[in-house]
């Protein structure tokens, strides 16, 4: 995790306006929106790598409400959409949603279902998918 959290942000692209990592009462907070407890390694995503800007992806954050990348509101959205309620959202991408089970592997959610593709935690997630994108 730790390796991939510094290649990451090697990576990183600088901003503007930076993001900011979210404190563990926000992710609370969030919880508390969402009505389910956040996957541990989405919880650990959200505390140590939720301020990274890379690629075409861009993961949920916890930090900010106005965001669009907003973890409540892109939860709100899939799951009006189909994602189905017990797996809470990682990035949406053109209308698929990568999401976190419970046990915090990521699957991938289309109009269609979910796919047969997974990727067993969300490090792998951001190895295979968001640091290609």
């Amino acid at each position: 995790m730790e390796e991939v959290i510094d290649e990451l942000r090697e990576l990183a692209e600088s901003v503007p306006v930076p993001l900011e990592l979210p404190t563990e009462d926000e992710l609370v907070e969030v919880e508390e929106q969402i009505l389910i407890p956040l996957p541990y390694e989405l919880r650990r995503f959200l505390l140590t790598a939720s301020d990274i800007v890379y690629g075409t992806l861009e993961p949920v954050t916890a930090s900010d409400p106005q965001l669009h990348t907003y973890l409540p509101e892109v939860a709100s959205v899939a799951w009006s959409l189909g994602l189905p309620r017990e797996y809470v959202p990682l990035c949406e991408d053109r209308g698929r949603y990568y999401a976190v089970d419970a046990q915090g592997e990521v699957l991938l959610w289309t109009e269609e279902g979910i796919d047969e593709e997974r990727w067993e935690s969300v490090w792998h997630w951001v190895r295979d998918i968001w640091m290609e994108s």
